[in-house]
């Protein structure tokens, strides 16, 4: 492989309420939380918490219809994807659609810390949806 990723940047979290979930993960299980913000343009809240190298992101719908919200609906509470960490987005997307994962959308985005993304289907990652994000050197 000539692009692995870096580390596992996060673990996305669905949750029904960020104060329904910051009880869990910031009270009972001592995580701190370094960061919240809302994305209404896609329809959710955000919170990041610090779990070592790696952070959990807690994602809550702001409304019935957002990706969340929708998520929720179907599948209920709990891990909504993977976050893996990359220097170089193009060629890591280009190193998975040649192995046959599916990237969802015709480029990157940039996700809720700032950087860009890429999401790779589950039905082509073994059930997990797969984020792809590009950060420079730390």
């Amino acid at each position: 492989m000539t692009n692995p990723p870096r580390r596992i940047n996060h673990l996305g979290i669905a949750v029904a309420s960020l104060d329904e979930g910051l009880a869990i993960w910031r009270d009972a299980l001592g995580l701190e939380v370094v960061r919240t913000c809302e994305m209404p343009e896609r329809g959710l809240q955000v919170a990041f918490l610090q779990c070592g190298e790696t952070m959990v992101e807690l994602l809550a719908p702001l409304g019935e219809q957002g990706e969340i919200g929708t998520f929720l609906q179907k599948r209920g509470p709990g891990i909504h994807h993977v976050c893996l960490e990359t220097a170089d987005l193009a060629a890591a997307g280009a190193q998975a659609e040649a192995a046959g994962v599916k990237l969802l959308g015709a480029g990157p985005t940039i996700g809720a810390e700032g950087y860009p993304v890429r999401f790779a289907h589950p039905k082509s990652t073994a059930g997990a949806l797969v984020e792809l994000l590009e950060k420079g050197e730390d």
